[in-house]
C-alpha cells in the first residue's frame, strides 16, 4: 500500500469534504459512502475532520506499514 500524505486529505476535504473523497482516500469506504448520502455528516462530520485528518493520516499509514500475518 502507498503512504498517504496529509496534505492531500487536506486538499481532498477542502474540495470535496462534502463527497467524502478524503474518507475514500483514506481507505474508509464506508464512511465515504456516508458522507455523500448525508453531506459530510451534515457538515459536522467535515467540521471533525478538519482537526482528526493528521490523526487518520498516521493511523492509515501505520496500519499499512504493518507486517501481514
Amino acid at each position: 500500500m502507498q503512504k498517504k500524505e496529509v496534505w492531500v486529505a487536506y486538499l481532498l476535504w477542502f474540495l470535496l469534504g462534502g463527497l467524502g473523497v478524503h474518507k475514500f482516500y483514506l481507505g474508509k469506504i464506508g464512511m465515504g459512502i456516508l458522507y455523500i448520502f448525508t453531506g459530510g455528516l451534515f457538515l459536522i462530520g467535515l467540521l471533525i475532520d478538519l482537526f482528526t485528518i493528521p490523526g487518520q493520516v498516521r493511523r492509515y499509514n501505520e496500519q499499512a506499514a504493518a507486517p501481514k500475518a
